[in-house]
């Protein structure tokens, strides 16, 4: 096959060219200039998208002995991802950048041009997994658990899915590392980028700050009803945020306070005790499916963090515009604007974005 490897400069995207280079296809390798004044250099983990990792994409490249170019796709990242991200904190949602980079940039801009090009597939460094099932290409789980990446790569559609190739996904991380220095690729031992890369300071709530400009407001107790404290933009808070909230003394009865829920509207943030973010019953919109359809009853895992642990669930209703699924457990934190990605087994089976969430009586 003729295929495209999405270079990022890290080690884990240059073992995967080099292995699908190994299996006998025709690779080309491309680095995605994301950002219209790329820094020289990157600060150990933080960001990525550098001149530094162009420069590393480039020499993997040259290692393996394959083609390589550097496609500019800034304007499409800002359209997609960054400009997304500041709509989204604007209305008081939490978005995950990377899930929208995967979803906009990965597979549908780069994807776009490279099935254009004639390529058959984009090959990515995703720890992930792709099953060929009787309904089509399945998303699996990566053999790392530590390292898993089937969460931001739940909105895939089956199209999609088709047309990427995961290598890397039935490997552990230490053993890619390892492959990588038998090969002589110089980022062997790089480290990881971890931080939203547009955000390479790790400074969120100061980046949306600068972007969206200061939106003084309110800070209410959600038990009392008292105004607690002031603030100078509710779209730089999100559901459970604990720090950051200067409020100085601990609520009546002696208990730390988290934000509940934020109006964007009167720009009131409430905060409150920690029973007030748990919820068991949650309401998303846009649900996307990998294979098999989303049924009334049918009991799914449910991961709503990037990181966090699935937790069982059950499909309460479904239409083609929403879905709302109630857990086993209660759920703290629960943001508008996450994506819940469900799993049956290890098999994603599809997601949704989370619109809203309750609290049901005890369970």
């Amino acid at each position: 096959m003729k295929i495209l490897a999405a270079l990022s400069g890290g080690v884990d995207s240059a073992v995967a060219a080099a292995r699908v280079v190994a299996a006998g296809h025709e690779v080309t390798g491309v680095h995605l200039a994301l950002s219209a004044n790329p820094q020289s250099f990157r600060s150990g983990a933080r960001g990525c998208c550098s001149l530094e990792d162009s420069r590393d994409a480039r020499r993997a490249s040259d290692v393996l002995g394959i083609p390589f170019y550097v496609w500019d796709m800034a304007e499409e990242f800002k359209a997609g991802v960054v400009d997304d991200f500041l709509a989204e904190y604007s209305e008081g949602r939490t978005p995950n950048p990377c899930l929208r980079c995967n979803e906009k940039i990965k597979f549908s801009a780069l994807l776009d041009r490279a099935i254009a090009l004639g390529f058959d597939a984009v090959a990515t460094g995703h720890y992930a997994q792709l099953v060929n099932g009787s309904n089509g290409v399945e998303l699996h789980r990566a053999v790392d658990p530590l390292k898993d990446q089937s969460y931001v790569l739940g909105v895939l559609e089956q199209w999609q899915l088709e047309r990427a190739l995961f290598p890397i996904g039935d490997t552990t991380k230490p053993e890619i590392r390892k492959e990588a220095e038998n090969l002589d690729l110089l980022v062997a031992k790089k480290p990881d980028s971890h931080d939203i890369c547009f955000i390479p300071d790790g400074d969120t709530a100061g980046f949306l700050q600068s972007r969206l400009g200061p939106q003084p407001g309110k800070i209410v107790d959600a038990v009392s009803g008292d105004v607690v404290g002031a603030h100078q933009g509710a779209h730089t808070f999100t559901i459970g945020q604990r720090r950051g909230l200067a409020l100085g003394t601990p609520a009546d009865d002696g208990t730390a306070r988290y934000v509940t829920s934020i109006d964007v509207k009167t720009k009131t943030v409430f905060v409150g005790p920690p029973r007030l973010l748990e919820v068991n019953e949650v309401n998303g919109i846009k649900p996307t499916v990998t294979t098999t359809g989303f049924e009334s009853g049918q009991k799914l895992g449910v991961q709503w963090r990037a990181h966090g642990t699935e937790v069982p669930s059950e499909i309460v209703s479904v239409t083609d515009n929403d879905l709302t699924f109630r857990t086993d457990e209660f759920l703290r934190g629960v943001a508008p604007g996450q994506q819940a990605v469900f799993y049956d087994g290890d098999r994603v089976a599809g997601s949704v974005m989370i619109d809203s969430a309750r609290r049901l009586g005890e369970r």
